[in-house]
This record gives C-alpha cells, structure tokens and sequence, in this order.
C-alpha cells in the first residue's frame, strides 16, 4: 500500500482535515485562542479586532474606559463639530484620517450633500478605514481618499476648489499605539520603527544610530522636554559603541531603565514610565519631521480655506500647541482669520473617564477672514 495515501482519522481531535479532489490532506486552521481568562496580547484580542462580529464584546471594553485592540474612539467630536458648524453642500477635509471616526460624523453632518476630502500617510490603516467607511454607505461619491501628508494641503486645497472646514487631528491612532507590529508603544514588545507611514523613511532603531550623543539630548529636550536626556542619551549611545543594535521596543525600555537607575526606589517606577513615553514621543516626532509637517501644515492652512471657513486643530502635547497657538495669533494680526479661539478648549471630565486618552487633549480654531 502507498504510504502516501493514507489518510488521518476524520475524528482525530489533533488535527482536522479535509481532503481535495485527488485525496490530499489540508490542515484545518484553528481560531487562535489565548491563555487564561482574558487576552493578553494584541493578536489574542481576536474579538476586539472584528467589532463587527462581536458587538457585545466591543461595548464592554469601552464601557470600562479601555480602547478596544484595533480601534480609536475619536476625541471631542461634539466640541468639533459646534466649531465647524458644517452644513450641507459644504467641502471639507480631514487632514487626519486615521480610524474615520471623525470623518464619519463629519459626513453625517454633510447629509449626502457636498464632498469630503481625507488624507493620511498610513497605507495600512488608510485602506481599512476606506472599506469601514464605505460599508457605511461613504463611498467616493461623497468621500475621496488621498495617500498623502497633510503637510502638502495646498495640493489637495486646489484640487477640490478650497475647503469650507478643514479639522487635523495631530495624535497618534489607537490602533498604531496597540499594535506591537508597529513599534509606538514601550509596553509591548515589537520592532522599534515608529513610522507613520511604514512604506518609507527609516526606522527609529536606525535613526538612533546616525546620532551622536549631544544630537539624541537635543531631540530628548526639544520634542518632549525629557529632564533626564543626558542619562538616557550617554546610556543608549554607550550600547551602540559597543556594537549592539537597539532594535526593539523592550531594549530601548531597558535601557531607559538603566538609565534612571540612580533614582530612588520609590519614585523610580514612575519616573521611567514617563521618561520612556517621553522618550518614545521625541523618536516618533523626529523621524516623521512631525513639527515640520505642522509647520508646513500651519503655513498653508490660511489659503486652503475659503472666505469665513474654519478649521479646528486637536493637539496632544506642549509642543505641538504652542505652534498652533502662536500660527493662529500671528494670522489673526495679519488679518488672514477673522476670529480665533481664546483659550484652548479641553475635553470634559467625563469623556477622560471614558476614553483615558483624551485627558491631554487640546483644541484650537480659526476662521479665515
């Protein structure tokens, strides 16, 4: 008898298999399942990342104040849209896409009249959120979709005839903090890239090694005010001399760790945990030119509107607001806005209850003269 043709028991609780027309076994792929009671890692998270399919399960992460794997609760929407006062007929631009969430209620806003424009640099998140958003009846009669960075508003602004609103939402997705594969968060292991847009530019781990130490201090203070970069910056550049490739989120962690290591006990857990946000923060905004792109962004914002359009701005650190604040002040003198927001505008206590990553959110808007 041909060995090769022997088939495994259809009840072998091992492996279950179907055969093909010529009698070959295909292995059946099992569901992935997880260890304990609950998921632990991203990719555990199998029903958080298919909300379609468990609805339920959805609504108890977010009832709990958690952002669901793979999801982003978008932040201030009802403060938004009181700003933009979007009307029918209206043209629009999400300079941010992201999960669509914004852009969502900004077309409902629209009410089947008028257009929205949408751009992000994330191809992988662009191309989910594009089919998200047409299952829910946005397709491009009223929704058009640009890979491209919003730093380049001037091209689209042309394109589509200027904007009546404009909103550009500066964080980070969710769905990018969380997934490990992307390497922005250091509480889980993954590669240190921290790219937007991971289709070009370099990653993080070899941004880190084209510096010198004075350079990495720099970048620490500047992009997120680190009160301990030179500690961080001599611990990190000293791994690379020796030859070793900070190449994970967990080295660069562990090297923070080490760093802050002369701190007291007590107040050392926290101290790191701050340092290693702020030291991931200060990467990410460097190898994107993320104040760059704001500055570029800023600069163009005034001719993209049309007469009386406004825009609204959400920011999520120090940095980024004070450009904000002071491209807005300076166009209010020079008479390009006619109006702009006096104090920023924060969100209310019960929405960072909900949705703990709202709590250093700021927003700011403008209206072009």
């Amino acid at each position: 008898m041909d060995q090769n043709k022997i088939r495994q028991p259809v009840n072998d609780p091992a492996v279950q298999k179907s055969a093909d027309s010529e009698g070959s076994a295909i292995p059946h792929k099992r569901r992935v399942r997880y260890k304990g009671t609950h998921p632990r890692s991203y990719k555990e998270k199998y029903k958080e990342l298919q909300p379609e399919k468990y609805q339920d399960t959805v609504a108890k992460v977010i009832s709990k104040g958690s952002t669901p794997a793979g999801m982003h609760i978008s932040i201030m929407v009802n403060e938004i849209l009181e700003v933009l006062k979007i009307q029918p007929g209206q043209m629009g631009l999400d300079a941010t896409l992201g999960y669509g969430g914004h852009t969502s209620h900004m077309l409902e806003r629209l009410k089947g009249q008028g257009h929205m424009w949408a751009l992000d640099v994330d191809t992988i998140e662009m191309e989910k959120t594009q089919k998200r958003l047409a299952d829910k009846g946005f397709g491009p009669d009223i929704l058009t979709i640009r890979h491209l960075n919003f730093a380049n508003i001037d091209q689209v602004a042309e394109e589509a005839g200027g904007f009546d609103f404009v909103l550009a939402d500066l964080g980070v997705s969710s769905m990018q903090i969380d997934n490990p594969d992307r390497g922005f968060s250091y509480k889980t292991d993954g590669p240190l890239d921290l790219r937007l847009d991971p289709s070009r530019g370099m990653t993080a781990a070899e941004r880190l090694k084209e510096l010198d130490e004075e350079e990495l201090i720099g970048m620490l203070v500047e992009n997120s005010d680190e009160p301990y970069a030179q500690e961080i910056a001599r611990r990190v550049m000293r791994e690379l001399r020796l030859g070793n490739e900070i190449a994970t989120t967990t080295r660069l962690r562990e090297l923070i760790e080490e760093a802050l290591v002369f701190l007291p006990q007590a107040e050392r857990k926290e101290a790191v945990k701050k340092s290693c946000q702020r030291s991931f923060q200060a990467l990410r905004i460097d190898i994107n030119s993320e104040f760059e792109v704001l500055y570029s962004f800023l600069d163009k914002l005034p001719g993209a509107l049309k007469p009386g359009g406004r825009a609204a701005v959400l920011t999520f650190h120090s940095g980024e607001d004070r450009l904000v604040k002071k491209a807005f002040k300076e166009g209010k003198k020079a008479g390009v806005y006619s109006e702009i927001s006096g104090d920023v505008i924060r969100p209310t206590p019960e929405e960072c209850v909900k949705n703990g990553r709202a709590r250093s959110t700021k927003l700011r808007w403008a209206i072009r003269a």
